[in-house]
């Protein structure tokens, strides 16, 4: 099935929707590099349903009116790189978590390098929030859109104290509490 996209104007700077059939299958940023996400050929359309209920959700998103997207989602890659991907989707508004919370609750907690390399291949951001990730001593570190586009995102769902410089934010709302390693794997097989 092949790939649609549009773009759209956002706070963050212009972003690329991708579909492909009935489901979101990224969303890329305006200076993403070519190799992080490849999807394949895609053509202009910007009269995709699935396109523009992603626009319409993210202008609420943006504009503070909406906290969790209601769009189908096709995610491309790896196994692991899924299992990461439906981790990040179990962030809540508003939270964070370091790189090691994300791999432990996968069951592994030395796989947190690759824990990282996987997010930062997420192909569909801020929906599935790789911005939410952040370093264990609560340091904003490396994202797809920038580190002002991160921090826009968390400060935007109020998840960490507004500072000076970007890559020094604490964070104020963590979850003690680790969820079930199990929860949240909607793509396992």
């Amino acid at each position: 099935m092949p790939y649609v996209y549009t773009t759209m104007q956002s706070p963050v700077g212009e972003l690329t929707l991708v579909g492909r059939g009935e489901r979101l299958a990224a969303i890329l940023w305006e200076n993403d590099k070519p190799t992080r996400v490849r999807l394949g050929e895609m053509s202009p359309d910007p009269d995709s349903a699935v396109l523009q209920e992603t626009e319409r959700q993210l202008n609420e998103y943006f504009a503070g009116k909406r906290k969790q997207f209601e769009i189908e989602l096709d995610f491309t890659g790896t196994d692991f790189q899924k299992r990461v991907w439906a981790a990040l989707l179990t962030i809540p508004f508003g939270e964070t978590r370091s790189y090691s919370e994300i791999a432990l609750q996968l069951g592994d907690i030395k796989a947190v390098r690759a824990v990282g390399a996987a997010n930062g291949k997420n192909p569909i951001s801020i929906i599935a929030p790789c911005h939410r990730v952040i370093g264990a001593s609560g340091e904003l570190t490396g994202f797809a859109g920038g580190l002002k586009a991160k921090e826009l995102l968390l400060t935007l769902e109020g998840a960490h104290a507004l500072h000076n410089k970007p890559g020094t934010a604490v964070p104020q709302k963590r979850r003690s509490k680790l969820p079930d390693p199990n929860q949240g794997l909607l793509f396992a097989d």
